[in-house]
């Protein structure tokens, strides 16, 4: 390769950086994703850039019709019920046997109004149905339907706050994830309390779980217990999964 078309490909890759800013809210609008300065982790880097630059910040991930649901495994479960096993939650197992009517989601963090949402609460918003499909990290897919609050309106309900960039999510197994906020304003990022016509069930996450529509499967957390919106990345350490997985 030609000297000058390294440095028009260099070039190129800095400016992606440098005005990535702009496709976030203005609180943002002087952060990087979390991956930027590490460079074993420089491909995810790259991928988020060329989503983000390439990509419309709010196309919609395609949907399908219900003659396309297909059989859905339950890859990966992680039951906090069950007490065998070391992710066991007390406080999971007793919400499932009095069948989640006690189970609150709290939303805390950079909101102005911090609180706890039942599941009826959750389902006093208006709902979103959309059919998608779940691609998995371990190279597997399926189609499923998802009923539930998009996340938006619980965020707005809440009053993010302006300077809020990242949306943290706690599950009853241990899980945490984060995304950023082009992602949780995304009309098909949603809180989903429902699967296939039926309330959601505990193989798939009950009684709440996230679905992220525009990434890998595994981005969509089940068992949802804490919503926690920062200013700041919270850095839980290499997983050995890339932060930002766009599909």
């Amino acid at each position: 390769m030609k000297k000058n078309q390294l440095i028009t490909r260099r070039t190129a890759i800095i400016t992606g950086l440098t005005s990535l800013g702009g496709l976030l809210l203005p609180g943002c609008s002087k952060k990087l994703p979390p991956t930027y300065g590490n460079i074993l982790r420089m491909g995810d880097a790259l991928t988020y850039v060329a989503q983000r630059t390439l990509l419309p910040g709010q196309s919609l991930a395609m949907e399908y019709q219900h003659s396309d649901i297909s059989s859905f495994p339950a890859t990966g479960t992680t039951n906090p019920a069950d007490n065998t096993k070391p992710y066991f939650s007390k406080a999971y197992g007793n919400l499932h046997t009095g069948d989640f009517s006690n189970w609150h989601l709290s939303v805390e963090g950079r909101v102005a109004k911090p609180g706890l949402y039942s599941l009826a609460d959750l389902q006093r918003f208006p709902p979103r149905t959309q059919i998608t499909r779940h691609t998995c990290e371990e190279g597997w897919s399926a189609i499923g339907e998802w009923t539930g609050v998009p996340l938006a309106l619980v965020l707005n309900s809440a009053g993010i706050l302006p300077s809020a960039c990242y949306v943290n999510f706690y599950a009853y197994d241990g899980a945490m994830e984060s995304i950023d906020m082009l992602d949780a304003f995304h009309p098909q990022t949603m809180l989903a309390y429902g699967m296939n016509g039926r309330s959601l069930p505990v193989p798939h996450g009950a009684p709440v779980r996230l679905r992220v529509e525009t990434q890998i499967g595994y981005k969509s957390v089940k068992y949802l217990q804490r919503i926690v919106v920062t200013d700041e990345f919270v850095d839980t350490g290499d997983t050995g999964w890339a932060w930002y997985t766009g599909i």
